[in-house]
């Protein structure tokens, strides 16, 4: 009895000392090694949560992940995608979770005109590095290289987009930013092209360094508020540089604004900053450096205004203040409507225009005081570098010229001198109150 006892111990130890049978070896489950080596073949990085998604995805034209769309699905929420080299044919991507796509060399999204190729409605997405081409045109949608809707803090930086309907293009976004991207498109007309930078409802947005052109507006901006506009070159454009309409809060910088259909428009907008940029060469019957139509409380300095037909053009631009800017040989360099209340100029430089300013009325509430005048003839006895006899900055014959353009024909004939020196020694047409009662006699710089 007592051995019989033993041998049923024996038996239970020798069965607990075995190892368990693994229930998953023959099934779809596979050890922990043989999952990384098959996700490093597949150009996925091992699932790090328990979603079963990679941290980690490369996208190339013959591995096994070959679209940018599959690599959206294959990634998890704050992974990363790198893209190589080489073109993808696709379109219709969309981002739907926060994700860093990186592009290596300037890989090619090409869309071969059949539509939209990014659209983003996650927050907190990153799309750096990528060529994206050939969008579309469509007369029903807003087509973009890169849309994205209803997000925040989305980062588009050093991306490439050619020929594409609207280049980058955000709606209802916050602190965003768009830097250093190359936006070139393809000019035809206005009806078939839309904007390189467009944003719409929007609000604390960088705008940096980049370069746009071919497009029908190069920057467009509706509804933005609190967003900064800075180092960005817009040229060749059909029809404006830059387009504010109701933008309130924004300022913007260093910009180069050239050869622009109709330069720059900053419309039904207040407290705007236009610091520091050049408008030049937008040359045309109706083209401007920049037009200021029904904003208020705005500040114009250290801008440089050169070779545009008109300089600046301001209806309605109320309570501006214009200071440090240079006026370098435009046909007009300020046009400044009877709308325009209590808009103050001072320290501005005019040079080598044709008309230094033109208005439509006699009378105004806007003032000119302490600018230099290229062809001021005054004097200055007590040396204190402000003119002795004020300046009137309004010739007669632009009022003429005004009213009858054809008359600039006549613009170099000697009538037209001896009328400008008749109305300078005797003024009664020119406005009364646009004159400098302290022209300055040497340059601001």
């Amino acid at each position: 009895m007592r051995l019989a006892a033993l041998t049923a111990l024996l038996s239970v130890l020798v069965a607990c000392d075995e190892p368990p049978a693994d229930p998953f070896a023959h099934g779809p489950h596979r050890s922990h090694g043989a999952h990384d080596a098959h996700a490093s073949a597949a150009g996925v990085q091992a699932p790090s949560s328990d979603d079963g998604l990679a941290a980690d995805v490369g996208v190339s034209p013959n591995g096994p992940v070959r679209s940018l769309s599959a690599a959206v699905r294959l990634v998890r929420s704050g992974g990363r995608i790198m893209v190589h080299p080489g073109t993808y044919r696709e379109h219709g991507i969309v981002v739907d979770k926060p994700v860093e796509i990186v592009g290596h060399d300037y890989p090619t999204i090409d869309a071969e005109g059949a539509g939209q190729i990014l659209t983003v409605v996650a927050d907190d997405v990153t799309i750096r590095g990528l060529r994206l081409t050939h969008v579309g045109t469509s007369y029903v949608d807003d087509r973009a290289a890169i849309k994205v809707s209803d997000a925040t803090g989305c980062i588009i930086d050093d991306n490439r987009v050619d020929d594409a309907f609207f280049g980058i293009y955000l709606a209802n976004v916050t602190r965003c930013r768009i830097s250093g991207n190359v936006v070139r498109g393809v000019p035809r007309d206005e009806t078939s092209s839309g904007n390189g930078i467009h944003l719409w409802t929007s609000r604390d947005v960088d705008i940096e360094r980049n370069q746009v052109s071919g497009h029908r507006d190069g920057i467009y901006f509706e509804f933005v508020h609190d967003t900064r506009i800075d180092g960005n070159l817009s040229e060749g454009n059909l029809r404006y540089g830059l387009h504010f309409m109701y933008s309130d809060g924004c300022r913007y910088t260093a910009n180069t604004f050239r050869r622009n259909g109709s330069g720059v428009a900053v419309m039904f907008t207040k407290r705007v900053e236009m610091l520091g940029n050049t408008f030049e060469n937008n040359w045309g019957p109706a083209s401007y450096g920049l037009l200021l139509k029904e904003i208020g409380d705005s500040r114009l300095e250290n801008n440089t205004f050169a070779g545009n037909t008109t300089g600046l053009l301001a209806d309605g631009a109320n309570r501006l203040i214009a200071t440090h800017n240079k006026f370098l040989d435009n046909g007009w360099a300020v046009k400044l409507d009877a709308s325009t209340l209590e808009a103050r100029f001072t320290a501005n430089d005019f040079l080598g225009n044709t008309f230094n300013v033109a208005t439509n009325s006699r009378e105004h509430t806007s003032s000119f005081s302490g600018n230099y005048w290229d062809d001021y003839a005054g004097y200055d006895l007590d040396h204190d570098g402000v003119g002795d006899v004020p300046f009137h900055p309004v010739r007669l014959f632009s009022l003429v010229v005004q009213q009858h353009p054809p008359a600039i024909a006549l613009l170099r004939g000697a009538f037209v001198s001896l009328l400008d020196a008749a109305e300078r020694a005797l003024p009664s047409l020119t406005p009364e109150t646009l004159v400098d009662s302290r022209p300055l006699m040497r340059r601001t710089s």
